[in-house]
């Protein structure tokens, strides 16, 4: 059941009115926590954001207005080292994060929450969509939502009713991402082209939003050049360095 569960997952950008009420939002998380967290640090914070105006200026910010203003519930799914900073504190003990290894801990913590939520979500017939967006403009919306130090947004969560049910995206074969004992590279000049037919065979059979595309150009494009602002920067603002 859970599998098949996890097996039908489709983004969804089209929502019904309908909101979620605080008691499910409370249900959802705390499922979510039970996630496997990295030496029990739970470095991570979620921010619900229910006001009218600033889902409407986060939408703006992270390019996604119409999820983020028609979703039942928006989330911000945030690395976060403050609380633990305060943790310290209570034993007079500085919390030190100015190493890569820290940001790893959070965003890997943040990652196994979120998708502990989105399965609690589509447990309950609800449809969800990851937004990368928010990272397109990190200061503006850690200042719009009042993020510290230490504090910083992965990506957003929006969750609700569908309006239809979306296709289910053909992921890669099994045997292209499993290894065995040893990293084989080699298969990659069969399986990719056979993807590509897969993933284009798919596009052309969807009832909406039908295209020409391979897998392979897709990825060219997308990863080929920069398309977000230089994270360090911004990161090292927020206390978290590469050393």
């Amino acid at each position: 059941m859970v599998i098949e569960l996890m097996k039908a997952h489709a983004s969804v950008r089209d929502y019904k009115e309908k909101q979620l009420s605080r008691e499910e939002v409370s249900e959802l998380i705390e499922a979510a926590q039970y996630a496997a967290t990295s030496h029990f640090v739970q470095a991570y914070s979620i921010v619900w954001v229910t006001d009218p105006e600033k889902r409407k200026k986060l939408g703006e910010l992270s390019k996604n207005a119409k999820q983020m203003e028609g979703a039942g519930a928006v989330f911000l799914m945030c690395a976060d080292y403050n609380r633990l900073q305060h943790a310290g504190k209570l034993h007079q003990q500085e919390i030190v994060f100015d190493r890569a290894e820290n940001m790893i801990v959070a965003v890997t913590d943040v990652g196994l929450l979120a998708q502990n939520l989105v399965l609690a979500a589509e447990s309950k017939g609800y449809g969800i969509c990851y937004i990368g967006g928010v990272r397109n403009n990190m200061e503006a919306i850690s200042e719009l939502i009042g993020l510290p130090e230490g504090v910083f947004p992965v990506y957003g969560l929006t969750i609700g009713v569908p309006n239809e049910a979306n296709g289910v995206k053909p992921r890669l074969p099994v045997h292209a991402i499993l290894h065995e004992n040893n990293y084989d590279e080699a298969k990659y000049e069969i399986l990719l082209p056979e993807y590509d037919s897969t993933i284009q065979a798919y596009y052309a059979s969807r009832d909406s939003n039908q295209k020409s595309a391979t897998w392979t150009k897709q990825m060219a494009d997308f990863l080929g050049k920069p398309h977000r602002q230089d994270l360090k920067e911004v990161l090292a603002k927020k206390g978290y360095h590469f050393k």
